[in-house]
């Protein structure tokens, strides 16, 4: 399979493209810089999300687009929903499969109330939490016939190794026996690739947790 990773030499983009190298599959990283691609054995692509190109010829040879976009880094957190609505428009007809690299804040703690409302919920991470549960709407109302999955990690996502088992979910957040919600870096990278090999879950939201 060939697996496009958008955003690959970002922190969760750089652990997917080593995830999908281990298990097989051609890999070709898009990045604006390609100065800061270190990974080998990938194909690599430049392209700004900012700027007017087509993105579909850049993944032309790919069967899937693994997607890692936030604004934190720049400030600029509206470009995560807008590259969610340009993204699906621009695959809606390449037959390709879109795996977007969601995050927690929207998950739901009770029926229609997202872990992002609660009093507790860290200051710094709300923006970005915010502009994610608008690219979920933004999935969630498109018309384009691009299939995707929205994959939500669990509140806390660090650096570190494979853990072993890990659940795969839905809208609702959820914990483990101690009242953690938390996975590694790796483990949610196998969970994307899973998905992308799997197609187990398409136009939904899924979550990946311990």
């Amino acid at each position: 399979m060939r697996i496009a990773v958008l955003g690959a030499t970002g922190w969760v983009g750089s652990t997917v493209v080593a995830e999908a190298k281990s298990r097989g599959h051609e890999v070709v990283a898009i990045v604006r810089d390609a100065a800061k691609l270190t990974a080998e054995g990938v194909t690599s692509r430049v392209y700004d999300l900012q700027s007017t190109a087509d993105f579909a010829p850049v993944v032309a040879e790919a069967d899937v687009v693994i997607a890692s976009i936030g604004g934190r880094a720049a400030g600029n957190h509206e470009i995560v929903a807008k590259a969610a609505e340009r993204l699906l428009t621009s695959l809606a007809n390449s037959g390709k499969r879109l795996i977007w690299v969601g995050g927690a804040g929207s998950l739901e703690i009770a029926p229609g109330v997202a872990l992002v409302t609660s009093p507790d919920f860290p200051a710094e991470y709300k923006d970005e939490a915010l502009a994610q549960g608008e690219a979920l709407n933004v999935f969630r109302s498109t018309k384009s016939k691009t299939q995707w999955t929205f994959v939500s990690p669990a509140a806390v996502l660090y650096p570190g190794d494979s853990e072993g088992e890990f659940r795969i979910g839905g809208d609702a957040f959820f914990t483990n026996s101690d009242g953690e919600s938390k996975i590694s870096v790796t483990d949610y990278a196998k969970a994307l690739v899973d998905e992308a090999e799997n197609a187990e879950h398409i136009n939904q939201r899924i979550s990946v947790a311990y």
